[in-house]
């Protein structure tokens, strides 16, 4: 038995080494200077014509780096969403953000859960098993909520979920419908990119309210079958 966890403790080890070694890396080497606003714009006319001459490499490198960010959980997702947009357009650039954000949503999920999940929830106790009941039976809904909803950072909800016994397939599908409409702003935005001077208030009050509305919406199920039960007669 102890042979058979030395190679699993050695996996978890490299995983986790990698994981800082990445983010140590990317602060040391300036990634902040490159994947900011300044820098894209600064470039815009050199992306442009890279991807005019080279799509199919320009769609793999965009899909490797979105992928790439979004599974270290590195900053730079919404500049990165709006590099999508003036390179791509709002169709294509969507669709890359979309399935480039499931991917590193779902490796950074499954690495969480591989490396934490167990002994976390042995840490918690039967208050861990009662938080993983609730929320993993209804977890289609509240994984959507939370991506709908733009409260908490995105890297947040790809870890939370890995501590409880979600299914794999709940969480790919919550979080690919769940990121198409935030996806589809931003990536829209981007085509008007030359014209953003700040990423602050890019998103109306208007725009926040939909996002809000989609996710109340997407907790219906869970508040119908609770008000079933209260009113269902017990045994």
């Amino acid at each position: 038995m102890a042979a058979d966890r030395v190679p699993a403790r050695w996996i978890k080890f490299v995983l986790v080494g990698t994981f800082v070694a990445v983010i140590a890396g990317f602060f040391a080497l300036g990634g902040p200077n490159y994947i900011n606003l300044e820098t894209i714009k600064a470039n815009r006319d050199a992306l442009l014509a890279f991807a005019d001459r080279n799509l199919v490499a320009a769609l793999a490198i965009a899909f490797l780096v979105y992928a790439g960010a979004t599974a270290f959980s590195l900053p730079g997702g919404l500049v990165l969403s709006l590099t999508m947009g003036f390179i791509f357009g709002r169709w294509v650039g969507t669709l890359l953000v979309i399935f480039a954000a499931t991917v590193g949503a779902t490796l950074v999920f499954l690495a969480a859960r591989y490396v934490f999940a167990d002994a976390a929830r042995s840490h918690l106790g039967a208050l861990g098993e009662k938080i993983n009941a609730g929320f993993t039976k209804d977890a289609f809904s509240y994984l959507l909520f939370l991506r709908l909803v733009p409260l908490f950072p995105f890297f947040l909800v790809n870890l939370a979920p890995a501590f409880t016994s979600i299914p794999v397939r709940t969480f790919i599908a919550a979080t690919f419908i769940g990121i198409i409409p935030g996806s589809f702003v931003f990536v829209n935005l981007g085509q008007t990119l030359g014209r953003i001077d700040s990423l602050q208030g890019l998103v109306s009050r208007e725009t926040l309210a939909a996002f809000a509305l989609l996710g109340a919406f997407a907790l219906v199920p869970v508040l119908l079958r609770k008000f079933k039960s209260m009113r269902s007669p017990t045994a």
